[in-house]
């Protein structure tokens, strides 16, 4: 398995995974400006969106936003959403070896801190994420506009 930066040729595989989340069932739009969405996130020097292959095929995804901030210093933060794992894939290793990547990419970085937000019915996630080390120290909130 690679962990590597995501290219234009994976975009289809990522949307695929989104949508095939039971989650995401019925929410994702049929059509969008994915290509769009992909060419700004890659050029962004504080974005990166990444994949986890398999023989040439996409089994996990994540994208990764530094943040700075006056707090702490002017720390600086990874966040990490759109965690992803490929539901053939899943209890493998994929999501922890993508999620170390991450760490490892935010300490390369000078983060102080990763950090993520779950939704509350993922509750295996949840304890994925207890296993790596992240503690549940915060209460999400979020506004759809």
């Amino acid at each position: 398995m690679i962990i590597r930066r995501a290219e234009r040729d994976d975009v289809e595989a990522i949307v695929a995974m989104y949508a095939a989340d039971y989650l995401h069932a019925g929410r994702e739009p049929k059509t969008g400006d994915w290509a769009g969405a992909f060419e700004e996130i890659a050029r962004d020097s504080r974005e990166m969106l990444v994949v986890a292959e398999e023989g040439e095929r996409v089994i996990g995804t994540l994208q990764i936003t530094w943040l700075r901030y006056l707090t702490y210093g002017g720390a600086r933060v990874a966040l990490v959403e759109a965690v992803h794992v490929a539901a053939s894939e899943r209890n493998r290793g994929v999501g922890a070896a993508m999620m170390r990547f991450a760490i490892d990419e935010a300490a390369r970085r000078g983060c102080h801190r990763v950090q993520l937000t779950s939704n509350k019915q993922r509750k295996d996630a949840h304890r994925f994420y207890e296993r790596l080390g992240f503690t549940a120290s915060h209460e999400g909130f979020k506004l759809f506009l």
